[in-house]
């Protein structure tokens, strides 16, 4: 742990408070009720700061897992590529802006509630991809099977965006594809120069098929 520390400390900071503030709402019911988002109150300018405090809970042990999980695989290389500050922005920005669709969205459902770092990790993963868009992918339910990071990336844009209309499987669908939509963004407004390396990536290999 130290080593990550060292190299990525915004991403082992949010990492830790991320599982034990998890474990405590495990533990007590009344975090959940003070932490969980509920688009109804926010939009009427209630527990505001639940657009960040949701981001910290999860519904479960298996929620908390491949959350944590897909965090652990890219968080730390990203802080390396992108900077300290620069991935705490991201992560923190595109954790708002992914909760705002299901805010309005939802803002008269008094019975709906949402939780989870999902948005955010979305942001965390696809900042990476423009990074390496040429990373192999997979998923853990389809073990062996790879992808190019940027196919595995539309592929899963396509499905957020058929799910957030037509799933019913109490999945915020709308925070994955957000956080995704504002991972990209914000990576390109804090680093232009990733659009230049992203395009040349492809010509690269594109030349290199054409050999």
């Amino acid at each position: 742990m130290l080593e990550y520390l060292q190299y990525a400390p915004v991403a082992s900071i949010i990492f830790v408070l991320t599982i034990a503030t998890t474990l405590w709402a495990f533990n007590d019911e009344d975090i959940y009720a003070r932490f969980i988002l509920n688009p109804y109150n926010v939009s009427r300018g209630e527990r505001v700061y639940t657009v960040i405090t949701s981001g910290l809970i999860h519904k479960d042990w298996n929620h908390l897992f491949f959350n944590m999980l897909s965090y652990y695989f890219f968080a730390f290389q990203l802080e390396a590529v992108l900077g300290h500050w620069q991935f705490g922005v991201l992560y923190v920005i595109s954790l708002i802006l992914s909760d705002l669709p299901s805010i309005q969205k939802h803002k008269n459902d008094i019975w709906y509630n949402s939780l989870g770092a999902s948005g955010a990790i979305s942001a965390v993963v696809f900042s990476a991809i423009m990074y390496n868009p040429f990373a192999q992918m997979g998923l853990l339910i389809i073990p062996g099977i790879h992808f190019p990071a940027f196919v595995f990336g539309a592929l899963y844009l396509i499905y957020c965006h058929f799910a957030s209309k037509h799933a019913r499987d109490n999945v915020n669908h709308d925070a994955h594809l957000f956080g995704a939509l504002s991972g990209i963004i914000i990576t390109i407004a804090l680093n232009p120069r990733i659009v230049h390396d992203f395009i040349g990536k492809f010509s690269e290999a594109i030349q290199s098929l054409q050999r």
